[in-house]
């Protein structure tokens, strides 16, 4: 985990559980992280996902969402890295 992007593993948690995780990271992300790496899975259902897509994308720190390397992270883009 570098300093410019911040990671939150999902696995084993909840709706709940998981919502309260990536709004600590929010919480500490400071002006040198651009990118918060989302790990939620992709195996069972889409829970975790769909609640990460509905509940980040308009979230006022989040510049935009993107898909991850693979289908199990979503990367949350705070800012543009220049």
């Amino acid at each position: 985990m570098g300093y410019g992007i911040l990671e939150v593993d999902l696995h084993g948690m909840n709706e709940w559980q998981a919502r309260v995780a990536v709004d600590g990271v929010l919480r500490r992300a400071k002006g040198e992280t651009y990118r918060i790496r989302v790990i939620h899975g992709y195996h069972h259902d889409t829970v975790l996902r769909d609640m990460v897509w509905y509940t980040y994308a308009k979230h006022p720190k989040v510049l935009r969402l993107e898909k991850g390397s693979n289908p199990g992270q979503t990367d949350l883009v705070l800012r543009e890295l220049y």
